[in-house]
C-alpha cells in the first residue's frame, strides 16, 4: 500500500504545479486541442513510435503546446528535458489490457504498460489529464480541488492529534499513580497509527499541489511535531521488548495493516507482546519519562532501565542505586532523582 503511494507520489512530482511540464499540460488542456505525452526515451527508440517529425530541442511549455496542435504523440526525454519527437504515431501491442474506450487513452496505457514509461492522455472532450505509468492510473485534479480536500484532512488530523496529545499527558499522570491499563497504552497506538494514515494522506495532497502545497507542508509538519518519536517510546514502554528497532518495526507494520485492522484493539495489544485482557495492569519502563529529562544521554537511559526495569522502581531508587549505574555519577543520581520527583508531582 504504502509502495503503490510513493510510486504515484514519484509521478505526481514530475507534474506538479510549478514545474514546466505541468504548465504545458495545462496549456493543451486549457487551449482544448488534446494530446498524447509520452516521458521516456525508451519509446522514441522502439518500433511503437512510429513517423513523426525529430526535433530534439530543449523543453519548454510554450513549444509542447504548439506541438500538441498536430494530431500525433509527443515524446520527450526520461528527464522531461529535451522534446524529442512530436505527431509520432504510437503502436502499442493490443495484447496489452486496458480498460479505457477512447483511443487516444487506450494507447497511453498500453504504451505505459509495455515500457513503463509515464504516458499523459489529454482529453479534449472530457477537459482533463490522466497519468498512466506501468500499472497506475490518476486523473489530475485542479489545484483548488486538492486544496479543499487537504485542509479539511489538516482539521481532521488536528483534531485527532488534539486528543493524542491529550492521551499521552492521562497516560504520564497513570504511570506515576500506577494504574496504567493495557487499553490505555493499546488506545493510543491506534490513535496515532490513524493520525500517520491521515497525515500520510495529507502529505500526498502536498506533493500534488507542488509549489501550491508550502502552507499546508508547513501546517502538517507543525501538527505532527515530536508525535512520532513520542509515540515510539511509548512502544518501548509497554511492548514485549524494550529495543528501538522493535518498536520502529511495530509502527511499521501498523503502517501496512489496513484500516479495519487497526481498529482492533486486541490486534494491536498482541503485536506489542500482550495476549492477556485489555484491562490487566501493565507497567511502564520509564524511557519516555527518562527522555524528558535534560542533558541525560539515552544509553545512560537505557542502562537505567536496565538495571530498575520499571518505573516504579526507577521512582524508589535512592541517590545511592542511581549511582551505581554506569554513565549516572553522584550529580547526575541527584539530578535525575529531583526531576522524576518534579515530573511527578507536575503529574498530579
Amino acid at each position: 500500500m504504502r509502495d503503490d503511494a510513493e510510486k504515484l507520489h514519484q509521478v505526481l512530482r514530475q507534474v506538479a504545479p510549478g514545474t514546466p511540464l505541468r504548465e504545458g499540460l495545462e496549456n493543451v488542456l486549457h487551449a482544448g486541442t488534446g494530446g498524447l505525452i509520452v516521458i521516456g526515451e525508451s519509446v522514441d527508440a522502439s518500433p511503437l513510435a512510429v513517423g513523426g517529425f525529430r526535433v530534439d530541442c530543449p523543453f519548454s511549455a510554450s513549444a509542447l503546446y504548439e506541438l500538441a496542435k498536430m494530431d500525433g504523440a509527443i515524446i520527450l526525454s526520461s528527464d522531461g528535458e529535451r522534446i524529442l519527437r512530436a505527431n509520432a504515431q504510437l503502436v502499442p501491442d493490443p495484447r496489452q489490457p486496458s480498460e479505457e474506450t477512447g483511443i487516444r487513452h487506450r494507447s497511453a496505457e498500453r504504451v505505459s504498460r509495455q515500457t513503463g514509461c509515464l504516458v499523459a492522455a489529454i482529453s479534449q472532450r472530457r477537459r482533463q489529464i490522466t497519468l498512466y505509468k506501468a500499472t497506475l492510473r490518476h486523473v489530475l485534479r485542479d489545484a483548488s480541488v486538492v486544496l479543499g480536500r487537504a485542509n479539511q484532512a489538516l482539521q481532521t488530523l488536528e483534531r485527532q492529534c488534539l486528543a493524542l496529545r491529550s492521551a499521552i499527558e492521562e497516560l504520564g499522570a497513570l504511570e506515576f499513580t500506577g494504574d496504567v491499563t493495557l487499553d490505555d497504552v493499546v488506545s493510543i497506538i491506534q490513535r496515532a497509527a490513524l493520525a500517520d494514515r491521515i497525515a500520510e494522506e495529507i502529505a500526498g495532497y502536498v506533493v500534488e499541489l507542488g509549489s501550491e502545497g508550502r502552507l499546508v507542508a508547513m501546517q502538517l509538519q507543525e501538527l505532527m511535531r515530536g508525535l512520532g518519536e513520542e509515540i515510539l517510546f511509548v512502544v518501548r514502554d509497554y511492548a514485549l521488548r524494550p529495543d528501538s528497532q522493535f518498536a520502529r518495526d511495530v509502527t511499521r507494520q501498523l503502517g501496512e495493516w489496513s484500516a479495519e485492522a487497526v481498529l482492533d484493539l486486541q490486534a494491536i495489544a498482541r503485536l506489542l507482546g500482550h495476549p492477556g485482557e485489555m484491562d490487566q495492569v501493565v507497567q511502564p519502563r520509564g524511557l519516555r519519562v527518562l527522555r524528558h529529562i535534560p542533558r541525560l544521554p539515552p544509553p545512560v537511559a537505557d542502562r537505567l532501565v536496565e538495571r530498575f526495569q520499571t518505573l516504579a522502581h526507577l521512582l524508589s531508587a535512592t541517590i545511592e542505586e542511581l549511582d551505581e549505574v554506569e554513565g549516572i555519577g553522584a550529580s547526575r543520581a541527584r539530578s535525575v532523582q529531583a526531576h522524576l520527583q518534579r515530573l511527578r508531582d507536575l503529574s498530579r
